[in-house]
């Protein structure tokens, strides 16, 4: 089982992660990340798409003829994705005027099609609707990290607008960090979103590279006494 599902896990969360690796989705990842809760909102509903898409290819991929895969997979897209927008406007009708054409733009993720044709349209449900968690999970957090330090700098607080997802209760969980703080616009615009995507990515080098070397190290060291 860990054989199994313990590269996807490995994949999706870190080593192939669609925002820091694939470098996939970056247009609603850079426009809607201004604040945590939009990250999250955003995250989440993707996170969904890649789950439901990827268990539906994986259960009808020997049914789908190869010279129609691709459009199908964009319908069954469009068709979750619809679902997931309607529920939304029902249910989060606030945050859904705030991630606006953000919504159904997930039907046009890279990183979502990328999944089903690579990785549901070759495996069977299970591992696929694990890997779309997994990606999805990774995607998430990126969005929200990358929220939070925007929302931080640029307004000086975390989890501001709670209530849009977790209802009137949450208005207690927004923490303002800096009193009287007069903001950093640039960190919430679009330039913003470039600088703070690109300090994560090149700090993931950064952990990757360190991790590399000291497993060079201890392979070195483990190789020394048997040519001794």
């Amino acid at each position: 089982m860990n054989e199994v599902y313990g590269p996807i896990i490995r994949d999706g969360l870190w080593k192939n992660n669609p925002a820091l690796v694939q470098l996939l989705g970056l247009c609603p990842l850079l426009a809607v990340s201004n604040t945590t809760i939009n990250g999250l909102g955003l995250g989440l509903a993707t996170t969904l798409t890649l789950v439901a898409s990827n268990g539906l290819v994986s259960l009808l991929r020997k049914q789908i003829p190869d010279e129609a895969r691709l459009p199908v997979f964009v319908m069954i897209i469009a068709s979750i994705v619809t679902a997931i927008e309607l529920s939304m406007n029902a249910w989060f009708h606030e945050l859904y005027l705030i991630l606006g054409i953000f919504i159904p733009l997930i039907v046009t993720n890279c990183a979502i099609t990328g999944r089903a044709e690579a990785f549901a349209a070759r495996n069977p449900v299970g591992p696929a609707i694990v890997d779309g968690l997994m990606m999805g999970i990774g995607f998430t957090a990126v969005l929200v990290l990358l929220g939070a330090m925007r929302e931080l700098i640029g307004q000086g607080t975390i989890l501001s607008e709670a209530h849009l997802m977790f209802g009137e209760g949450a208005r207690n969980l927004s923490i303002v960090l800096f009193e009287h703080y007069r903001g950093f616009l640039m960190v919430l615009l679009p330039p913003g979103a470039f600088i703070g995507l690109g300090l994560i990515v090149a700090l993931k080098n950064v952990i990757d590279a360190r991790q590399k070397a000291k497993q060079a190290k201890l392979t070195s060291t483990e190789a020394v006494p048997a040519n001794a």
